[in-house]
């Protein structure tokens, strides 16, 4: 129902199967039910590409990795997380060229990630991972590659020799026979938040529950809906058997990140040498 009390909303994520409960509301009307005429923009270099759009004002909200939401923060962006958005850990692959003389993590040490962009999950969780193998985090090398079609191209020139990026998303890939996956990272925290900016809150703070209210609503049922998992696979291009897997190992969040997640993804970033000043909670959430 459009009336002069329309409110437009922009708001950004990543073009993969987690956001779907957002573009379901969107194609139902949900969000107009607010009278808030809400625009979606896919971001195929994830996080770090977010971020800019959100410092930039091209969009409003964005769905984006908490350690890179966190690490903006800890910056002196101001940013706020609005709430969490998925409460279990993202599972990251570790790919490389499907042809590479590559087969065991360890075969990795000092070799070249490729990562979307500085900032961007596919960079912080490269130090995750190298923590993980005690490899030193000095000697880490970096490509940057923007988006997935970017890494594609890299491990196969060989201007990179490795690749983390969201399980799922990447299997078909896997199953073609572009990349080969070596092993699995699980992110050390719950992996998606919703964000915005300090300007957008002040400016808004009337429209985020409006907001937050139907999309949250779609997320608790999200499992439930008929056929959800034809669903995702028709619109992913991913096998049903992965899609219920994925199901199986994913729970979307409707409350406010904890103040412990929040502690937990500083502490790994500040050891991991990737933030410098710790923000208290109250400076992180809305």
């Amino acid at each position: 129902m459009m009336n002069n009390k329309i409110r437009n909303i922009r708001v950004g994520g990543v073009p993969e199967h987690f956001n779907l409960p957002w573009h379901l509301c969107i194609e139902n009307k949900e969000f107009e039910s607010h009278d808030i005429d809400l625009t979606w923009t896919d971001f195929h270099g994830g996080t770090g590409e977010m971020s800019e759009a959100l410092k930039n004002g091209d969009v409003d909200i964005a769905v984006m990795l908490t350690e890179g939401s966190i690490k903006e923060i800890c910056e002196g962006n101001t940013f706020k997380i609005l709430q969490s958005y998925i409460q279990t850990p993202l599972m990251w692959g570790m790919h490389v060229d499907a042809n590479s003389k590559y087969h065991d993590m360890r075969d990795l040490r000092g070799k070249t990630a490729a990562i979307s962009r500085y900032g961007s999950g596919s960079h912080l969780m490269s130090y995750v991972n190298s923590n993980n193998n005690n490899w030193n985090l000095e000697h880490l090398d970096f490509k940057i590659i923007k988006n997935l079609n970017g890494a594609i191209e890299s491990l196969t020139e060989g201007t990179s020799d490795y690749f983390l990026w969201e399980h799922f998303t990447t299997k078909p890939l896997v199953d073609k026979g572009i990349f080969r996956r070596i092993g699995d990272v699980p992110s050390p925290w719950p992996c998606f938040v919703i964000v915005t900016t300090e300007k957008f809150i002040k400016d808004n703070s009337e429209v985020i529950p409006d907001i937050l209210e139907p999309l949250n609503q779609k997320s608790k049922t999200f499992k439930t809906i008929k056929d959800i998992d034809d669903l995702v696979s028709k619109r992913y291009q991913l096998k049903i058997e992965d899609v219920e897997e994925w199901l199986s190992i994913t729970e979307w969040s409707q409350q406010q990140i904890s103040e412990n997640d929040v502690l937990v993804t500083q502490k790994k970033l500040i050891d991991l040498g990737l933030v410098s000043k710790r923000k208290t909670y109250s400076e992180i959430i809305y």
